[in-house]
């Protein structure tokens, strides 16, 4: 049986076990963990940074680059890897501990893998209440990257304080979708894979775009090769640099609070609706041929 109070205290202290162990409650909703979180004090310190793109844009080795620096410079970092659901089980596939096995038992990693289990946005359903967790704990960044399901994943800018865009060259193409989806959540875009044909010119184009979001930030366009680490200095500036404008502007801190807040109402409102149960009860009407969806949603309601 999970203890709530030592489970607490390991967390304040670093302790991965523990914070292991919380997430566990956290995520299936064990017994206490309403409890847990209700108790944790984040640390002001932490920075929550979201990696998202398009499938193939390296963003797992982008973490891996940006992994080996922060760790050289004696940083606690945490990542939270939202994995595609197996179709057969929901349970993550784990692609990424297999990308980032130099850092799995690092004493100043912290890695979880979680499946998105059929989420539209990219996300684990249970991912604000996890990140709370790490943020509660000594980590100096907590990295949450996402799937990479494209425009539906923007809710990432609802929790993450700075958010990442990964783009690779050959998505030229895709600029202009950009406008209206990834591109109003993006605080910093990194074109990886930049030493192929075309990437000068996209991340020209990219920076354009860039400036007709034009607020406190302006919006930087990195070009990096996460493989051979180019770029990765500069990138981490970058995050620092956004973190310290968004302290500045008490109103983004709202705005994320807000998003937050209402994910978590929705969450429980949905609480007790099951699927299964919806089938047997849509399955039920559409017998008796008096099937209006309308009604039957307000009636469920």
């Amino acid at each position: 049986m999970f203890n709530i109070s030592q489970g607490i205290d390991g967390i304040k202290l670093g302790d991965n076990r523990s914070i292991a162990q919380s997430l566990t409650c956290v995520e299936n909703e064990l017994a206490g963990s309403e409890e847990l979180l209700m108790q944790l004090v984040p640390n002001p310190n932490t920075k929550v940074v979201g990696i998202t793109g398009p499938p193939g844009a390296g963003k797992s080795s982008l973490l891996n680059a940006l992994l080996k620096l922060l760790v050289s410079q004696q940083k606690r970092v945490a990542i939270l890897s939202i994995d595609p659901s197996s179709p057969f089980n929901f349970g993550a596939l784990l692609g990424d501990r297999v990308r980032m096995a130099d850092f799995y038992l690092h004493p100043s990693v912290f890695i979880r893998s979680v499946a998105s289990r059929g989420s539209l946005g990219g996300l684990n359903a249970k991912v604000i209440e996890m990140v709370d967790v790490l943020k509660a704990s000594l980590f100096d960044c907590v990295f949450i990257e996402t799937v990479g399901v494209g425009q539906s994943e923007v809710e990432i800018a609802g929790i993450a304080d700075t958010t990442i865009v990964v783009m690779v060259p050959e998505a030229g193409d895709e600029i202009q979708v950009l406008k209206a989806g990834i591109m109003e959540i993006a605080d910093i875009f990194v074109v990886n894979k930049s030493d192929r044909s075309n990437a000068d010119q996209f991340a020209q184009n990219l920076i354009y775009l860039a400036h007709t979001k034009m607020n406190e930030w302006e919006i930087p366009v990195i070009k990096s090769i996460a493989t051979q680490d180019v770029g990765i200095a500069e990138l981490i500036e970058k995050i620092e640099a956004h973190q310290h404008v968004i302290q500045q502007f008490s109103d983004r801190k709202i705005h994320l609070l807000v998003d937050k807040t209402f994910q978590l109402i929705q969450q429980k409102k949905m609480r007790n609706v099951v699927k299964q149960d919806l089938f047997q009860a849509i399955l039920n009407q559409v017998k008796e041929n008096c099937f209006n969806i309308y009604q039957f949603v307000q009636t469920y309601i």
